[in-house]
């Protein structure tokens, strides 16, 4: 699935993208994100609960931190869900956890 064009997370494929938008933008990003990790998980597998928790907190730290320079540290891999999806992994998530696609959990050759 391909998030819909016109949406706000059709625009950010990079923290800096996501930085460029009003603040009170956050919360219709903060959906669409989750409608998407949830999207993906439904069809492809994965994690649901650990991800959808830190919605708001992943694009809260990428809007308000330097990031790629400041790093981030999840506590668990299906927590970088969203981390992977704002930082240039949004069209190659769907090969989550498969063969030759994108780690299922957070790696810094990948970030």
């Amino acid at each position: 699935m391909q998030e819909e064009s016109g949406t706000l997370l059709s625009r950010i494929d990079y923290p800096s993208d996501l930085r460029k938008l009003d603040s009170k933008e956050l919360a219709q990003v903060c959906d669409e994100l989750r409608q998407y990790i949830i999207d993906m998980v439904s069809t492809h597998g994965g994690h649901f609960a650990a991800s959808l928790g830190v919605v708001e907190l992943t694009v809260a730290l990428h809007y308000t931190m330097n990031t790629p320079y400041d790093r981030l540290i999840f506590d668990v891999g299906h927590q970088a869900y969203g981390h992977k999806i704002l930082t240039g992994r949004k069209e190659q998530f769907h090969t989550n956890r498969l063969w030759g696609g994108i780690s299922g959990f957070p790696k810094r050759t990948e970030s």
